[in-house]
């Protein structure tokens, strides 16, 4: 669609039904007749799970993975990150033999290495570089931005980034410390300020490193598209079109830490519904930014810092919620499908989130009690999830098909269900994951 103004005028609806349409018919060349069918089975499957108003023809199944395609396919963790050939193949057999519902893609587990050696990312740990090469990756929390800093993030949130937080996360950015207000450029006077900032050696060192990454990065999204063409060609549709943070998470992973906005719930509470509700439009915008009216629906959000254990629930009402419900509400209103993956054990929270439209999100559960979800939720949004990855590596397949099963007939019960796991497996018996495939398309029909 190329007319913004034909966008803009269209309702909530109508822009969703166009991305439905856009997802049911991609603009692309199938590998055979077969491909078509299954790929339109699939996505209509989705939608009716989704929108809660007819039931599928059965359950849809999902497989969130982590590095298993890799270890399935003779690879370390390592291996996926440095030869980006042999991983794709891996990624594409994969789809090819276990046959999800939604394509399993490589996006996340073969960033390249030698990109972020380069740019020297601080808050990360990745195969071979802080960790062992047959791990996953790790995650470093540190105060990237000072607790008296809120007004001046608030005030302009990326060129802060720009400036103060990414140098300290990045060592690609440390140079661009010393850069100017672009907003200088506005008037010729401050012209000259600005321009002459770009060229202080330690500025030039860092845009010269990041060019190198860019270079390496480019190469590597070309060979992630044609893979990922491929599997889609052979019938597998994606479900995202990106991804998106929840606004206080912005700044409780990223900037404060998990100790920093703890004592910034009762330090300086107003600073972080302040700075959260600013995170609403950022985050909003940035999704419109890498998106356009015929993207997918899908808009995958990781909920990290709302978790029963991390917060009370007058704490969730009062800083995690609030921005989070209006960004889910914006995302509606411009046709897509927010995806809530709620990590870790949301028990307490169930009452609170269902505040929103029926048939407008998933909620997709990693150790919440998904029954009692089914109950709390199911009226709301379709429910996906929480097979335990524990089960892919120290179970059987009878007992993993047997709990598959249990969840089919009971949070499948009348539609609105995904079956899928809690978290993305490193390592898995791979006759566990043909189990729960296998239990959604022996057990989960519904006509």
């Amino acid at each position: 669609m190329e007319n913004g103004s034909k966008w803009a005028a269209m309702s909530p609806e109508e822009k969703r039904a166009h991305r439905f349409e856009c997802w049911l018919n991609p603009d692309m060349e199938f590998a055979s007749p077969e491909a078509v069918w299954q790929y339109r089975d699939r996505v209509i499957r989705f939608i009716d799970a989704i929108c809660l108003e007819r039931t599928p023809d059965r359950v849809p199944v999902n497989t969130v993975m982590g590095f298993f395609p890799a270890w399935h396919a003779g690879l370390t963790p390592y291996d996926s990150m440095h030869d980006m050939k042999r991983a794709s193949e891996a990624w594409y057999q994969y789809n090819m033999e276990f046959q999800p519902d939604a394509a399993v893609s490589p996006a996340l587990n073969t960033i390249p290495g030698a990109a972020l050696e380069l740019l020297d990312l601080k808050h990360y740990s990745w195969p071979g570089h802080g960790v062992g090469r047959d791990f996953g990756y790790q995650y470093h929390e540190a105060e990237f931005m000072a607790p008296e800093e809120y007004d001046e993030f608030v005030a302009d949130p990326t060129f802060f980034l720009l400036r103060r937080a990414l140098p300290r996360m990045v060592g690609a950015y440390g140079g661009l410390t010393g850069l100017v207000s672009p907003h200088d450029m506005r008037h010729l006077a401050g012209c000259p300020a600005h321009v002459a900032s770009w060229g202080r050696p330690e500025v030039r060192e860092s845009v010269e490193r990041l060019m190198e990454a860019g270079r390496q990065m480019q190469v590597w999204l070309d060979e992630l598209g044609e893979v990922s063409k491929r599997i889609t060609a052979q019938g597998f549709p994606d479900l995202f079109a990106c991804m998106a943070e929840a606004p206080f998470d912005v700044i409780g992973d990223s900037l404060r830490g998990t100790r920093g906005i703890m004592l910034d719930l009762y330090q300086r509470p107003e600073k972080v519904i302040e700075a959260a509700d600013r995170m609403v439009e950022v985050v909003f915008y940035s999704v419109m930014e890498y998106t356009t009216p015929d993207s997918l629906p899908g808009v995958f959000m990781p909920l990290h810092k709302g978790l029963d254990t991390f917060m009370s629930p007058d704490h969730f009402k009062t800083f995690y919620w609030p921005s989070l419900r209006k960004l889910v509400m914006k995302l509606i209103g411009q046709g897509f499908v927010p995806w809530l993956f709620t990590e870790g054990r949301y028990n307490t929270r169930l009452d609170i989130i269902n505040d929103l439209p029926k048939g407008k999100v998933v909620y997709w559960m990693n150790t919440t009690d998904i029954f009692r979800a089914k109950d709390i939720l199911g009226s709301v949004g379709c429910i996906q999830g929480n097979v335990p990855v524990s089960m892919m590596t120290a179970s059987t397949a009878e007992e993993v098909t047997k709990h598959c099963r249990e969840l089919i007939e009971q949070v499948g019960a009348g539609g609105g269900y995904i079956l899928d796991l809690g978290a993305g497996p490193e390592k898995a018996k791979a006759e566990n994951i043909h189990a729960m495939i296998r239990a959604a398309k022996e057990y989960g029909v519904y006509r």
